[in-house]
């Protein structure tokens, strides 16, 4: 934004200075030419009384003293003879007129200016006094006028362009400090906040920038504080299902129930601390998509024995580091891998493969051997077809998306589902 106001100012301020210096040039270039020619005229009008009456001696010495400024003095006698300069043109026709009828011609040549100045002598017979101005005298004075209207030109130039910048500074600053603001913001820093500055129109957007982080971090909090209350009433059911567990007779069967209480209050408990955390990473999260997979996979594998499903698991040989919390991600697998022991009879055999994308982050593909998806649309938040939630693609795609990437799903009817989960690399 700097350089385009500037290149706009100096754009701006060089045609100003061009049309106003070019005109300015050429009337310099005329006035100098005229003062030239005014002064030739000046000095055969004070030879005139000498050419008048005065001697042929007398003529060449008033010729040579006119010469000494620079101007070449030629006089056209009656009796065609020509004194000073001995040069110029036809003494009785100067220019190609009757010197009778004209008292001043200017005739122009290849770049001199040649003045002649008719006069009539005490015998009644005409003379013409021609003064030469040579071109050095023509532009005396030109070329340093312009070289200074150059400089002048130039130094205007400067000048605005760094008004230009100056004013290109004060505008684009608050538009930085909204910029930064906004990135932290989308960091998770929601205390982050613009102080408003520049001209109105930016001061309204910072101020509406700080309302917006200030409502986003309100509506965070009344979710948070929302969900973790409905997850802390889960608590008196789950108890009073552990105690009906306890009072089982059969002590393998009260063991096992028991066992999966307890699991269930762990996730109960999970769920409040993930409610009660401030805010998601974003952009700066990162974890290791090999060992989260890893540690998923081998979680699900005692229930996969159990239900005699074969399992095949790929992991890179070092980390893989993808933008996601490992948290998220660790949710994302289990939704992965629950669709699969929930949807498939048992018996059914699924593989698990995490495949690195250098600079690019991973991509984790769970495959099965199952009957596919019936429904294109299984992604779709809270659809499903067997009378669960329907969350959990929709979490896998949520988890994907928020780490740059994105969900693929290839199945047909019969011949199984391959889900393709692409997550980002951190940033």
């Amino acid at each position: 934004m700097r350089r385009r106001l500037a290149a706009l100012v100096a754009a701006t301020t060089t045609l100003v200075l061009l049309a106003f210096l070019v005109p300015l040039a050429k009337l310099i270039d005329t006035a100098a030419s005229d003062n030239a020619k005014s002064t030739a005229t000046n000095l055969s009008q004070q030879i005139v009384p000498i050419v008048t009456s005065g001697t042929d001696q007398a003529i060449e010495a008033a010729a040579k003293e006119v010469a000494k400024n620079g101007y070449v003095v030629t006089i056209h006698m009656p009796d065609g003879t020509r004194l000073g300069a001995q040069s110029g043109p036809s003494a009785l026709a100067p220019g190609g007129r009757d010197a009778r009828s004209t008292r001043v011609i200017a005739v122009r040549g290849k770049g001199d200016v040649v003045v002649h100045q008719p006069v009539f002598r005490d015998d009644g017979r005409p003379a013409v006094i021609s003064t030469l101005v040579p071109d050095t005298i023509l532009d005396r004075g030109v070329r340093r006028a312009w070289a200074v209207l150059a400089v002048l030109g130039v130094l205007l130039v400067g000048i605005s362009l760094v008004v230009a910048d100056r004013l290109a500074r004060s505008m684009t600053r608050p538009v930085t400090a909204l910029a930064r603001t906004a990135e932290r913001l989308g960091r998770g820093e929601l205390d982050a906040r613009v102080d408003p500055g520049g001209p109105v129109e930016i001061r309204e957007v910072g101020l509406a920038l700080n309302r917006l982080a200030a409502r986003i971090g309100e509506l965070l909090a009344s979710e948070r504080e929302a969900v973790a209350d409905l997850s802390h009433r889960l608590r008196t059911p789950v108890t009073a299902l552990r105690l009906d567990a306890e009072g089982l007779g059969d002590e393998e069967e009260r063991g096992r129930l028991v066992a999966d209480v307890d699991d269930l209050t762990r996730q109960v408990d999970a769920v409040i601390r993930e409610a009660r955390r401030p805010v998601r990473e974003g952009v700066e999260a990162r974890c290791d998509a090999t060992q989260v997979v890893g540690d998923r996979v081998g979680f699900w594998r005692v229930l996969a024995e159990d239900q005699r499903r074969s399992l095949r698991l790929s992991l890179p040989a070092g980390p893989t580091p993808v933008r996601a919390n490992e948290s998220d991600l660790a949710a994302a697998v289990d939704a992965l891998l629950g669709n699969v022991f929930s949807h498939t009879p048992d018996g059914t055999g699924f593989a698990v493969d995490v495949r690195a994308l250098p600079g690019r982050g991973a991509e984790i593909v769970v495959q099965d051997d199952g009957p596919g998806f019936a429904d294109a649309d299984v992604m779709a938040r809270g659809e499903s077809r067997t009378g669960s939630t329907g969350l959990g693609l929709d979490i896998v795609r949520r988890t994907a998306v928020a780490a740059g990437g994105n969900v693929e799903i290839r199945t047909s009817p019969g011949r199984g589902a391959t889900i393709v989960v692409r997550l980002g690399a951190p940033s």
